[in-house]
C-alpha cells in the first residue's frame, strides 16, 4: 500500500510544478546563504588561528561551504526539471533521471542536517583547540625577537583588549610564566637576581599581568604589578577589592563568541534543511504523479502521487535485498543438484577413425 497517497488533477500537477520551480530557485539562494555562512565562519576562525591548535575545527565551515555549492547546482537542475514537468511530453525525457535525482537530493539534504548538528557538537573540539593554542601563545609572549613568534605579543594583546579577557583560564596564568623578555631585565638589579635564583628553572616570575589586561572602565589606575601584595598599594586588598583588570579568561571569552556564532549558523542550517526537505517531498509527489499519468495514457486525467509506493517495512526489505544481492550477478550458481554446464563436459573425439561414412545415393 502506498504511503501518503494523494490524488492530483492536471491543474494541481501544473500548479505543483510551477510552485516547485519557484521554490527551487529559492533553494539556490539558500545554498548561497549556506556557502556565505560557512565562509564567514572559516574567516572568523582564520582570524585567530594563531591562538588555536591545529585540529578538525575547520570541518564545520568546510562542510557548510561544500553543501552550499552543491545546493546551488542541485536546485538549479531541480528548477529546470520542475519547469519541464508541467508538460507531460517534456517530462518523458526526465523520466529516468528524476528518481536518481531524488535519491541524490535526499542524501544532500541529509548532509545539511549533519552540518547543522555539527555546529552544536564542535564545542569540545573548539575548547581543546583554544586551550592548547592560548597556552602556547602566552608561553611565547615574550619572544618578540624570535622569527615565527614575534607576532604573538601583538596578537595576545589585541585579543585581551578586544574580548575583555586576561590569560587562558584567568589572570593568574600570567603568574606561572615569564612573560617579560630577558633583554628588558636589568640583570644588575638585586631584585631581578633574587627572582631568577628563587625559581628552579631560572625564570623571572612576577605576580603581574601585561597592560592589555587592564580594564579602562575602572576608576582606579590600573594595578598590573604585585597584584597579590596588599602592602604595595594604598588601600588595597586583592581578596576583597574588585580588581581593575579583566578577570575572565580568554578561552572562555572566545569559546562563547564562537559558540554563539555556530548556534546561529546551526539554526539557519536547520531551517534550510526543513525547507529543502519540503521541496524534496514536493518533487517526489510530482514525479510519481507524472509517472502514473504516462502509465494511464490519459494526459488530462487524474493520477495518484505518493512518497513510497509500498509501506516503509516493504521498502526497507526491498532495499536490503538489493544491497545483499550486489555483486552476486557474476557468481556461478551453486544450487544443490545443479552443475555448471561448462564443467565435466566429455571430450568429443574428432578423429577420422570413428567417423561413419555415408554413401551418396546414385542418381536415377
Amino acid at each position: 500500500m502506498a504511503v501518503l497517497k494523494v490524488k492530483f488533477t492536471k491543474t494541481k500537477r501544473d500548479k505543483l510544478a510551477q510552485i516547485l520551480w519557484i521554490l527551487n530557485w529559492v533553494s539556490v539562494v539558500s545554498g548561497i546563504i549556506l556557502f556565505s555562512l560557512g565562509l564567514f565562519l572559516k574567516i572568523e576562525i582564520k582570524k585567530r588561528n594563531e591562538v588555536m591548535a591545529k585540529g578538525d575545527i575547520n570541518s564545520v565551515p568546510n562542510m557548510l561551504i561544500s553543501v552550499g555549492v552543491i545546493a546551488c547546482i542541485i536546485n538549479f537542475l531541480g528548477g529546470k526539471i520542475c519547469y519541464d514537468c508541467s508538460d507531460a511530453n517534456k517530462f518523458s525525457r526526465w523520466k529516468l533521471v528524476m528518481l536518481p535525482y531524488i535519491v541524490c537530493t535526499f542524501c544532500f539534504t541529509f548532509c545539511i542536517l549533519v552540518g547543522a548538528l555539527m555546529c552544536y557538537t564542535m564545542r569540545n573540539e573548539l575548547e581543546e583547540s583554544l586551550y592548547l593554542g592560548l597556552r602556547d601563545a602566552i608561553k611565547f609572549y615574550k619572544d618578540t625577537d624570535i622569527p615565527g613568534r614575534c607576532f604573538l605579543k601583538k596578537t595576545v594583546d589585541l585579543l585581551q583588549i578586544g574580548f575583555h579577557c586576561c590569560g587562558n583560564n584567568g589572570f593568574r596564568d600570567w603568574f606561572e610564566i615569564q612573560w617579560v623578555s630577558a633583554r628588558y631585565l636589568n640583570m644588575a638589579s638585586k631584585e631581578v637576581q633574587d627572582r631568577l635564583k628563587s625559581n628552579v628553572d631560572g625564570r623571572f616570575l612576577v605576580d603581574g599581568v601585561p597592560f592589555s589586561c587592564c580594564n579602562p572602565s575602572s576608576p582606579r589606575p590600573c594595578i598590573q604589578y604585585q597584584l597579590t601584595n596588599n602592602s604595595a598599594h594604598y588601600n588595597y586588598d586583592f581578596l576583597t577589592e574588585e580588581l581593575n583588570i579583566w578577570v575572565r579568561g580568554c578561552r572562555e571569552a572566545l569559546l562563547d563568541y564562537y559558540t554563539n556564532i555556530m548556534r546561529s549558523i546551526g539554526v539557519a542550517a536547520l531551517l534550510i534543511w526543513l525547507f529543502e526537505l519540503s521541496v524534496l517531498i514536493g518533487v517526489r509527489y510530482l514525479q510519481t504523479a507524472m509517472k502514473n499519468v504516462l502509465l494511464l495514457g490519459d494526459l488530462e486525467g487524474e493520477s495518484d502521487g505518493w512518497l513510497l509506493e509500498n509501506s516503509f517495512v516493504e521498502t526497507a526489505k526491498y532495499n536490503i535485498s538489493i544491497i545483499k544481492n550486489l555483486g552476486k550477478a557474476n557468481q556461478i550458481s551453486t544450487v544443490s543438484g545443479m552443475n555448471d554446464p561448462n564443467i565435466d563436459v566429455q571430450n568429443t573425439n574428432c578423429g577420422k577413425n570413428n567417423v561413419t561414412t555415408k554413401t551418396i545415393p546414385a542418381a536415377r
